[in-house]
Order: structure tokens, then sequence, then C-alpha cells
């Protein structure tokens, strides 16, 4: 990265860009081996919604889009054409679609139902009319209704119908018991009693075949006559179902047997009649000329065929002369068979190999993603985090591309000058980076841990979920200097049922940092149209505490605009997807150094206090819902599995059911959950192609090193990515489904197109509890919003070339199966069903038979053997049983569903809120947002106007306290800041800051408070590193930490006593106003008191060569405790050895 800002030439495609025109094709594909290690693609994918019309941001800093129904769309034509019979009128008046959005979306509903129906008919055809209407079981041509000559014992055959002889009567002259031991199932057809008029297609023809009695003196014909049932009744002889057969080997060998277009005839009566030739008879001698030449196979077809004078007979010989049928297989039976073996192997080869990757999977891969990282990897060196990426706002005589907050290099002043050094009270928020610190840095000094980031959406949960999702995470194994709690409350609401309204009950558990004050409502671009694209939210900043863990924690508090305020039910609710874009938003504000809303100024001072870093330090995010309680070790195992593979960009855990036993509702979800993570996702796993991380709890990576280690690669917070994401008009009713129904999901779509060649990985050692639907019409509309999002979904992915293999053995094959499957759900169930009466009413009785039932058994059985293997707890069967029993409602009841509501995008049932029938949305505004309601203003200019607002608060206490010797009330947070909103010529513009004076335009969105104040420290410049690992470490018990607090902390023996102004922390920096600091690039170091003891040593973040000290230990009780950057350190949460 510094190279290239030291050589300052940049190319076209070194900065990927939005593009309405997909990428130059570059043929077929061969070395599908290099597919997980290409290089990151130059440009960027289509957008799946709203491609941008221009690069040119409106004032909102928002990218406008295109028309959406400009040019000619073929789908909506063939929507309006499936629904010609329902006029637009009719739909409006009797169906009650009021406006033109609504009927359209309904058109596309009934155009995908339709082809849905088509699909699963397709699907019913293939299993089962294939075989009826190819290969019928009423034709005498199927090979299933024939019996091989031979092969079934006491049988014989009468015009190639085998008859049950077992016990039989012979009469005199015949002996049938003889003839079934010679040959099982011969023709016994010569002796019956016959006559020539039982023979109508003989009738008109001269040939000796057709005219000669078939019984006389010399053929004996002793069994009665043949068309007589009183004949089979006196013989004891039974009619089976089966045909006789005879192969080709059987014809040659067997005398006086032929065949004619497949049907075999007995000719031996004939040739018992006339042993000699018959002059001038064209049939004889044809009859003759066959049975001579055996090496021909005995087939007269063609010869009596290519004659015109004798082909009058065939019928003649077939009626007469029948003995049974060439055991062939016909052309229709042919290709049923071809799709029953093929269905066979394919269908046994998805579920078989699918199975033994899923196992290899669990067994071998996930056990090393979740181990620690190994020493050689930690102490290698990279990037450092306060280097901003390719494609960043930099300044051109920046030549180490470090972020400005980390000390730029260059002449830059970001304030006029001043006289002295700034002090205390108005220093800059600056991280642990000296301006001349090299970009590269050993990745020792940040440890196995990284800075993580747990994201907690809440809606109208209660304190009692709230708290238990609070305290999982808090008390997890992760050291508590290394996370940050950010919960997001998404609005002013008040769950059903409940006393206090969300934002209430999280603020009371958060241990308020005393340095913040009250937080102001703080402006910000939300999800949203009309007036709800701007949207409000105040940020309290300080603790979560329990048992003993400290760990920092931000809530953010969407409130609303004044005007929502005072006429909104639920002011500030925007959705889930909006509070994850509040974190996304300004995470990539803070990696491009982008333009910041005052929310995210805000942020970044505050989690700055609270860390000790600032905030381009974090790398990855949790993402958990606030309903689910996080397992002790599932955070460290998912940093360990970012650890092990840079070129994973999002890694999920296994989620487990909280509430299992509740209802019957949640016993049927045991088995779904756990097939799901254990079979779905560990297959997928294997491809790096996860096709949903669900959004109660997975994590991201904000950031990637490059391999070459000497850039970063932005990824979930990829300005392409975010923009996508933030996307507020959607019309169609595909863009709908995916994007309002499963944000999770195509959060996951948009990553995968956009980074095809990075992974996404399930790893079933971090386990979750979740709290699942109770009720069967919760779980009815949680459902239908899950289908849907997965069909629109993987409609988008199976279209993406790159992903990971190749053909069959391909993600994209995957992602085919999976989407196809999912829409025939219906039709598979139903078939299923019919299956099982089937055999039931009629055991098979051949292999071709039984192969549905192999099918059923290996598909249904296979998960019960995953089952104990993965888990060892024969609990599970019985979870599958439950499963099982309720399959009609997950493959029938649930999909058609979802098909008939996929016009339905709200989320229904699932969310309720005080005083609220049903969910109806959010976001959806009158009016017209232009964007000049919320600056956008970078880092510096933010930073200039907090200086300053400093500055004349400090300038009008000295003239408050000159004018009132005798004292006077300040406000709240002890700033007398002017609240009005004046302003200048120079509106909008972000030099309006230098060129103010006593009033700044920008001060009321500052907050109203120093962080910096002299009565509280400062954060450290030094990653802490203690000496000792924490496997020595203990908890203390709650009495013990009281007796402790009541009873103060005394300093270790020979260390004098210190102010938090002591040397143990290290020259900060700080945003310079005097002129004689000017030439340290605009930063000037704070001077600190020295102390008289130095503290132990750890390395800088940025140059391992240059010693920074830590913060001193304490005594409290025990000789061993720390003290850490805000207080004392839980015993049990410091961080690992480098």
């Amino acid at each position: 990265m510094a190279a290239h800002f030291a050589s300052s030439k940049y190319g076209g495609a070194d900065v990927p860009v939005p593009t309405t025109r997909p990428p130059l094709s570059s043929g077929t594909t061969i070395r599908r081996a290099k597919t997980l290690t290409r290089p990151e693609r130059g440009v960027a994918p289509v957008p799946l919604i709203n491609p941008p019309s221009t690069l040119t941001p409106s004032a909102s800093g928002s990218i406008p889009v295109g028309s959406v129904n400009s040019g000619f769309d073929v789908w909506r034509i063939f929507a309006q054409v499936v629904t010609f019979w329902a006029p637009s009128f009719l739909l409006s008046s009797v169906g009650g679609l009021k406006d033109k959005g609504m009927i359209q979306a309904w058109r596309e509903k009934m155009a995908l139902c339709l082809i849905i129906c088509v699909l699963c008919l397709c699907v019913g055809f293939i299993t089962v009319g294939t075989q009826k209407v190819l290969c019928p079981q009423t034709s005498n041509m199927n090979p299933a209704r024939y019996s091989t000559l031979g092969s079934v014992s006491n049988t014989l055959s009468v015009q190639g119908v085998l008859f049950n002889v077992t016990a039989a009567k012979s009469p005199a002259g015949v002996n049938l018991d003889q003839l079934t031991e010679q040959e099982p199932g011969q023709d016994i057809t010569p002796y019956f009693t016959r006559s020539a008029s039982q023979f109508p297609a003989c009738q008109g023809l001269a040939f000796r075949v057709a005219v000669d009695p078939p019984c006389s003196s010399t053929v004996k014909c002793p069994l009665g006559p043949l068309n007589s049932s009183s004949t089979f009744t006196s013989l004891d002889i039974t009619m089976t179902s089966l045909l006789l057969g005879y192969d080709w080997d059987q014809v040659a060998a067997l005398p006086n047997y032929f065949v004619i277009d497949g049907a075999v005839l007995n000719m031996s009566p004939y040739m018992t009649l006339h042993p000699n030739p018959i002059p001038s008879d064209n049939v004889d001698l044809a009859i003759r000329t066959i049975l001579q030449d055996g090496a021909n196979g005995k087939d007269g077809t063609r010869l009596f065929y290519n004659r015109a004078d004798i082909q009058t007979a065939v019928p003649c010989l077939s009626q007469r002369y029948y003995a049974g049928n060439i055991a062939k297989i016909t052309p229709g039976c042919f290709v049923s068979s071809l799709f029953l073996y093929v269905g066979l192997i394919v269908i046994l080869t998805l579920v078989f190999v699918r199975f033994a990757m899923a196992c290899v999977f669990n067994w071998f891969l996930s056990e090393r993603l979740a181990g620690p990282p190994d020493t050689m990897h930690l102490d290698r060196s990279a990037i450092s985090p306060a280097v901003l990426p390719e494609g960043a706002n930099i300044s051109i005589d920046n030549r180490t591309g470090t972020a400005p907050w980390a000390g730029p290099p260059g002449p830059k002043k970001l304030n006029k000058p001043m006289g002295n050094p700034r002090s205390l009270t108005s220093s800059s928020s600056m991280t642990l980076i000296s301006p001349d610190a090299p970009p590269v840095m050993s990745l020792a000094q940040i440890g196995a841990e990284l800075f993580a980031v747990c994201l907690v959406t809440c809606y109208s949960e209660g304190e009692d979920s709230l708290r238990s999702t609070l305290d999982s995470i808090s008390q997890t194994t992760y050291s508590d200097q290394r996370k940050l709690l950010f919960v997001v409350a998404d609005g002013m609401i008040t769950g059903a049922g409940e006393k206090r309204s969300t934002p209430d009950i999280c603020v009371s558990l958060l241990d308020a940092d005393p340095r913040f004050g009250n937080p102001m409502p703080m402006s910000y671009f939300a999800i949203g149209s009309g007036n709800k694209r701007e949207n409000r939210a105040m940020v309290y900043a300080g603790h979560y505490t329990v048992a003993g863990r400290r760990t920092p924690t931000v809530i953010i508090v969407k409130c609303g605009t004044e005007a929502e305020a005072a006429t909104e039910k639920k002011p500030g609710n925007r959705g889930k997807r909006d509070s994850q874009l509040i974190l996304m938003n300004f995470f990539s504000r803070v990696t491009y150094n982008d333009r910041m809303t005052p929310l995210d100024f805000d942020l970044f001072r505050k989690i700055h206090v609270l860390m000790g870093v600032t905030p381009d330090f974090f790398e990855v995010c949790l993402m958990v819902d606030a309903d689910t309680k996080v397992f002790p070790d599932s955070l460290k195992y998912l940093v360990n599995c970012m650890h092990h593979d840079q070129l994973i960009m999002g890694v999920c855990g296994e989620t487990r059911i909280a509430n299992k036993r509740q209802s019957w509702v949640t016993a049927i979800q045991v088995f779904e959950y756990f097939i799901s993570h254990h079979l779905a996702k560990a297959f997928e796993s294997v491809f790096g192609g996860v096709s949903c991380l669900p959004g109660c709890f997975s994590m991201f990576r904000l950031k990637a090193r490059k391999t070459t280690g000497d850039d970063w690669v932005p990824l979930i917070i990829k300005p392409e990515i975010v923009r996508e994401y933030s996307q507020t008009e959607v019309t169609t009713l595909h863009q709908k489904n995916l994007l309002l129904l499963g944000e999770d999901r195509f959060l996951t779509t948009i990553l995968l197109r956009t980074f095809p060649n990075r992974k996404m990985m399930f790893l079933p050692q971090a386990r979750c509890r979740t709290v699942v639907p109770d009720t069967f019409s919760v779980l009815l509309s949680q459902r239908r919003r899950w289908i849907n999002s997965t069909i629109h979904n993987l409609m988008e992915l199976v279209l993406v070339r790159n992903l990971c293999g190749t053909f069959c053995f391909s993600m994209q094959f995957v992602v085919f199966m999976d989407l196809l499957g999912t829409v025939v759900l219906p039709i598979a169930i139903s078939l299923t069903y019919m299956l099982i009466v089937g055999m039931v009413l009629e055991p098979p009785k051949t292999f071709e038979e039984a192969i549905p039932l192999m099918l059923l058994v290996s598909v249904l059985g296979l998960p019960a053997i995953l089952i104990l293997i993965t888990t060892r707890k024969i609990v599970y069967v019985f979870w599958m049983l439950i499963y099982l029993a309720a399959l009609p409602v997950w493959n029938f009841v649930l999909p058609v569903y979802a098909f008939w509501h996929f016009d339905d995008f709200s989320w229904g049932e699932t969310r309720k809120v005080e005083g609220e029938a049903k969910d109806k949305g959010h976001g959806a505004g009158a009016g017209v947002f232009d964007g000049s309601s919320v600056p956008l203003r970078r880092w510096e200019d933010w930073e200039r106007s907090r200086l300053r607002k400093l500055k004349r608060e400090e300038r009008r206490r000295r003239d408050f306290e000159r004018l009132h010797p005798a004292g006077y009330v300040a406000s709240e947070n002890d700033l007398l800041g002017v609240r009005g909103d004046i302003r200048s010529q120079y509106d909008g513009s972000d030099t309006l800051s230098v060129a103010s004076s006593d009033d700044d335009h920008w001060g009321p969105q500052i907050g109203g408070y120093n962080e910096n104040n002299s009565q509280y420290p400062p954060p450290p410049v030094g990653l802490f590193t203690p000496a000792t690992s924490t496997n020595n470490a203990t908890t203390l018990g709650g009495a013990e930490l009281e007796a402790m607090l009541e009873s103060g902390f005394d300093d270790e023996p020979g260390h004098q006593s210190r102010t938090p102004q002591s040397a143990s922390f290290a020259a900060r920096y700080q945003l310079s106003d005097n002129p004689s600091q000017q030439h340290l690039m605009g930063y000037a170091p704070m001077s600190r008191s020295a102390s008289s003891e130095t503290a132990p040593s750890t390395f800088s973040p940025m140059s391992p060569t240059t010693p920074v000290h830590t913060i001193d230990q304490r005594n409290y009780g025990r000789p061993s405790e720390k003290y850490g950057p805000l207080g004392p350190l839980d015993p049990g949460a410091s961080f690992r050895d480098s």
C-alpha cells in the first residue's frame, strides 16, 4: 500500500467501479483449480436492484438509480400474458388491489406460481408418468410382464400366457407334469382342440398355413377345446399375469420356431403335417427357408415384409401359431429405464457425496479452523490497521497512506494558528500510532484476538431476552478489551406485554460512562423513502457489567426526527437492515476516510475512548439477534476461523433451539435446525460457499489483508456492498422478495456475487441458542419470508459463474439443485406418500420396483447416521421421528402457503408491538428528501469544528467567570455551547468551519461533551499485552468484589502514588493550533508529568522497536491483578500472550 502512495501511479483497474454492464466474457474457464486463489475481480458486478444510471452522487450522498420500468421488460410482458384473464379494473374493484404496484405484484406472483406448477408437473412426469406413457404396464411389450422360458417352475404356456400347473390333472395322451419337468413354460397350445374357422385373420387366404385344419389324425389334440373355460377348469390349471418371453438363443435352439415382428411362432404342428415342401406355396417356401437358415437367428420379419405376396399371411401366422414374444426392451421402455437408473445413480451419488463431505468437514476441516492460530502466523508482519485501503480519500502529500487520525505526514493544518499548545481538556482523540510510524506491523502485537464488534439488533424484545443475550456475549472467553458491544434499538418501540420500551430497557442495562453525559440525537441517512430517509439516533456509551466482566458498550437508540416523534406510532423505526447499515456505513466511512454523518463522528469519538483504539482497528463483526444466547467459546472459535484463512469473509455457527419442548411447533423444528447446519451448511462449506449466513449468529470480516500483506480489501464495508444493501426504492416483486424478507440471505448473496473467489463457512464448534416460534401462525409467517427469500436469492446465485468448482462438482450446481428442490417440495412430498402407500399395498418384487424405496431409505436414513456420528446423542433420533411425522407441514403446507403469498412483503406475526395488529412495514415516507439536512463531512472537518467549539466554550466560560465572580450555573454537560443553527453564504460547504468565528455552523451537530476532560484518564497509546497467560486467572465472587470496593485499592509496594496523567501513558497526539508546532504535520505531542518509576514496557502497534508504557498494576487484595485502560480488568479477560 505504501508503495502505491509513494509512486502515485494508479491504473484504471486499481479501484473497482460500479457498472451497469456485465464483465466481458473471457471464454471457457479451464483452470478451475485456481478458483479460490484468483485475485480480486477488478470490476464490481451489476447491482441486483436498481443499477445506477450515473456515478454522480446526489446531495444526500447517494447515487441515483435508473428508471426501473424503462426498456423492454420481458418478465413484465410474460406476467401480463399469463394473467390476461384478469383485467386490472376487475382486480382493483373485486380483488381489492388498489394501486398499480399491487396489481403488478399479483400478476408476477401468478406467473411464478405457474412456473412452479410446470416444474412440479415435469418432476412428476419424470418420476411417475415417464414409465406409464413410454412403457405402460398393460402393454404386451412391457418387459416387466414377461417371464423368460424356463425361469418359472411348474408353469406351461398357452398362446403366450403362463399357466400354473402345480395341481394339474393330466388327461390320457399327454402328461403335463412331465412337460413341466422337461422345459418349464413351454408352449402347449398345439395340444388343445382348434378349428380353422376360429382364426378370422386366416379367412380368404389360399396358403396351406391358413386352410389346413389344426387338429387331424396326424396332429393329435387331446386337451379339449381351446376357447372353452371348462377345459382349463377340468385340467385344474390357473392362468397367471405373466407372459412367456423368449430370448434369441432359445428361439435358435428350438426346432420349428421362428420370429416375425417380435412374435415367436411355434410351427411344429404345420411341419408335422407337411414334412415336405409344398410346390407353388410361397409362404411354405419362406417358412422352410427361415427354419433352415438358423445363422440369422430365425427372424423372418424382413423376408415377409419385403414381399407383398406373402406379407398378407403375417396376421394369420401370428394369430394361429403364436407362442410368445421376444423378451426385448422397446425404445419407450428403454428410455423409461434409462431415466430410472440415471435418477438412481445421480440422486444416490448426491446424497452419499453430500453425506460424506459433511462428515469429512465435521471431523477434520472444522477442527482445524476452530483451533488457535499458530505462532508462525502471528509472528509475520503485515499492513497496519491505520493504513487506508486503495481507493480511500487520502491527501496527495500523504506518502504512507495512513488515516488522518493516525498522524499523516505533510504540512496540512486543521486549524488556524494559536499561541500555545492545546491542554488536555481540548485534546483530540487519537489512536495508538505515532505519525512517523511505518505502515507495517507485526501481527503478534494484535495477537490471536482480533478487535471484534458485536452487533445486537433489538426491536420488541423484553428485558430477560436482552439481558440473556448481552450476558452471554460479555461472558465469552474473549477478552473485554478486544470486543465491543454494539446494540441498536430500532425505534421507540414497546414490545407486546412489556411495561417499558425497548430503548429504556437497553439503556437501563448500561453502566454509562460519565464522560459523555446525556447524548444528543444525531442525524444520519436511514433506509426509507421521502422524509423517512432522514433519521436521528442517540448514542449511549459505557460498559456492560456482569459477573465481574466489564465490556465496552455503545447503545444506539433510533428516535426519529422531531416531526416523526410527534406524529408516528413507532418513531425512529426503520427495520433490522437499517440497524445493520448504521454499523456498516460507519466502518465503511472510517475505512475509506469518507464523509461522515454526525452520528458517525459521535460513534467514532465514543468508540475510541471506550476501546483505546480508533475504529479502524476492528476487523470482524459478530451479528447476533436480541433473543440469541451465545456459548462461552463461540466468539473465540469464530475469530480463530478468520485467522486460519484470509479468504474467509463470513462464518456462521450452529444455532440450537432454546425452547425445544415448549410446544409441538418448537418440537418439529429441532431436527430441521440440526440437519440444515450439520448436513446442508457443512456440505456447502467444503466449497466455501454457504448460501445463507443466518442473521441470528454470524460473523463477517469487515476488511481483510491481501495475501501479499501490503494492502487491505474491504469486504462487508465495501462501498458497493453497502450501497446495494441500503437500497430503498424497490418496485418489482423479485426485488422486494430479495430485499425486504430476508436481509441475512440477501447480504450473503451480494457478498458472494461481489467476491465469488472468497469463502463463506460454517463452524460447528461455535454454538448459540435462540428462541424459535412456538405457535403455528408465527412459524407460518416466518417460513413464508424465509422460503420466498430463499427462492429469489438462489435465482441470483445460480447465475454467478465464478463460484468454486466445475460442472456437477461446483457450488453453482449445488445452488441449482437447492433451488429446484425448494420449488418442487409439494410434488416431492406427494409422490413420497404415494410411494409409501403403493409399497404397502403391493410390495416390490423386482430390483427396478425397489429403486424408489432405496432412494427414500437413503434420503431419510443417512441423516440419522449423521446424527449418531456428529452428536453421539440418541435423543436426536427421537427429534428426527417427530420431524418426519411433520413432513407434510414442512414440504407441503409451508411451501404452498409461501408460494401463494409471493406478493406479501410484510413481516407478519414474527415481531409483535404493543397496540399493533400486524406489521405494516416501515420506511415509507411522504415528501421529497434532498439530503441537505444531514451534513456529510470528513473526520478532519468534524475535528476542526470540535476543537473550535471547545475553544469557544472555554472562552465563554472565562468571560462568565469574569462577569460573575460569585458563580454561575452551567449547562448539564458543563459546556455553554450555542445551540442555534446559524448559516452563512457557505451553506453546505466543508470550508464553513474555517471561515466561522464565534458561532460555528456545525456546533449543534457535535456532542456536548469533552471525552478528554482532565478529571478522566485519556485512552492508552499501546496495545496492552500482559506478561502472563489467562490460564491462571481466577474469578472473584460478588461479596468479595463488594468488600474490595468498600475498602478501596492500595498501590503496589515500592510504587509511588500517581495521577492518571502519569508517565504510564505515553505521548499522545492532538490537533495543534500552535504556530510553533506546524512543522510537525499539524500534530503536537502532549506533555505529561514524569513518574518516579517506569511502567513495564510493551511495543507500539506500529513499530515493534519503539517501546511504550502499559497501564500500571495495582493491588486490590490480590498480588497479580492488573488495571486496564478503563478500570480493573476482569480476572479472566486479559489478552493472550503473543
